[in-house]
């Protein structure tokens, strides 16, 4: 059963990652990227579980924060550079 999940969330880390490069927006892009980082936390921590070494719930517990902080970091960066694009943009002076 525990291999089965692990296909499971590999498989699916694999669909995340052709919509992270093929993805039509940025949004779609970064969506699937967390995506992908939540199925590492997942893998991690069946991982840790099928070797039996707990501290690789703290490991996934760690990743997990980062993607997470890391996730809001680059969706401010776009609102910010998309901003300023639209405020430089002479195309929308009126």
């Amino acid at each position: 059963m525990l291999t089965a999940a692990i296909v499971a969330i590999l498989v699916t880390m694999f669909l995340a990652l052709i919509r992270t490069f093929i993805g039509p927006t940025e949004y779609d892009r970064m969506l699937a990227a967390n995506s992908f980082g939540t199925k590492t936390v997942l893998l991690i921590a069946l991982g840790g579980h099928a070797l039996s070494w707990n501290s690789f719930l703290d490991v996934a517990l760690l990743y997990a924060l980062v993607n997470f902080v890391g996730t809001i970091a680059v969706m401010r960066f776009f609102e910010y550079s998309n901003a300023s694009e639209e405020r430089d943009d002479p195309g929308t002076a009126a």
